[in-house]
C-alpha cells in the first residue's frame, strides 16, 4: 500500500510539471495577442509586425515614431500600444508636464476594388479553413492573381505563418489588401502597383486545394472584402 501510495505521488508530480511546461510555453509565446512589444526579427517590415498582431501600421509607426517605418532593423524593439499619457485627457498643473502627443493619421476612403481574380468565395469571412481573417477564392494552380485596388507592395514573402507566401499592398494610410497561398510572387517590396496587375501565381491553401486567400485591412482590422468587392 505504501508503494502504490508512492507511486501515485510520483503520478501527480510528474503531472504538475507537466502543466507547469504547457504554461511556462503558452506565457512565452512570441505573437502573443496581450504583447505590448515586439523584437524585430531578419527579414521583418513594420507592416508584417502591425499585420501579425492586427495593428494599424500607420499607429505603430506613431507610437514608435518611425516616420514612415521603413528603418527598422533586427533586433529593435516596437511598442505594439500607445505610449504612457497618449490621448490621456487629464488636466495638467505647473508641477505635471502635458502627456505628450502625437499626430492623428485621418481616416482615408476605400479605394475603387477589383476582384483579385477568377473564381467563387469557397470559404467566407471569419470561415474555416483558413485564417478566418480573409476570404478564400478557389481557382486553379498557377491562374492570375492581380492587385483589386492601385498601391504599393510592402511586403512579399512567406515570413507570416498561416498564409503561405504573401504580398501585402498598401493603399493609402487606411486600406491594406493581402494576397496568400501564393505559388509565385511577381513583385517586390516597394514597387508601386497598378489595379488589375499581375502580382502573384495562385497556389495551394487548406486542404490542399488551388486557392487565393484574400483579405481587406481597414485601420489595421480585417474586414469582410465582401463589403468592398463589386457584385458580379
Amino acid at each position: 500500500m505504501f508503494a502504490s501510495r508512492r507511486r501515485l505521488q510520483g503520478l501527480c508530480f510528474a503531472v504538475a510539471c507537466i502543466a507547469l511546461l504547457l504554461t511556462a510555453c503558452g506565457s512565452g509565446s512570441r505573437y502573443a495577442a496581450d504583447r505590448d512589444t515586439h523584437i524585430v526579427r531578419r527579414g521583418e517590415t513594420l507592416f508584417s509586425i502591425a499585420w501579425r498582431y492586427g495593428k494599424n501600421p500607420s499607429d505603430v509607426a506613431r507610437w514608435n515614431r518611425l516616420g514612415d517605418g521603413s528603418l527598422i532593423h533586427p533586433g529593435q524593439v516596437i511598442r505594439l500600444s500607445p505610449p504612457p499619457g497618449y490621448n490621456s485627457r487629464s488636466s495638467t498643473t505647473a508641477r505635471k508636464p502635458p502627456p505628450r502627443s502625437l499626430p492623428k493619421v485621418p481616416t482615408q476612403p476605400p479605394p475603387t476594388w477589383a476582384w483579385p481574380t477568377q473564381g467563387k468565395i469557397d470559404v467566407g469571412f471569419g470561415g474555416k479553413p483558413g485564417t478566418g481573417t480573409g476570404v478564400l477564392i478557389n481557382g486553379k494552380a498557377g491562374q492570375a492573381i492581380n492587385a483589386a485596388a492601385s498601391g504599393r507592395v510592402v511586403y512579399a514573402g512567406s515570413g507570416l505563418i498561416g498564409y503561405g507566401q504573401l504580398i501585402i499592398l498598401k493603399h493609402n494610410d487606411t486600406y491594406l489588401s493581402a494576397y496568400g497561398y501564393s505559388a509565385s510572387l511577381l513583385v517586390k517590396e516597394g514597387e508601386s502597383i497598378k489595379k488589375g496587375q499581375r502580382i502573384a501565381t495562385m497556389g495551394e491553401g487548406p486542404e490542399r486545394k488551388a486557392r487565393l486567400h484574400f483579405e481587406i485591412r481597414r485601420n489595421g482590422k480585417p474586414v469582410n472584402p465582401r463589403q468592398y468587392l463589386p457584385a458580379r
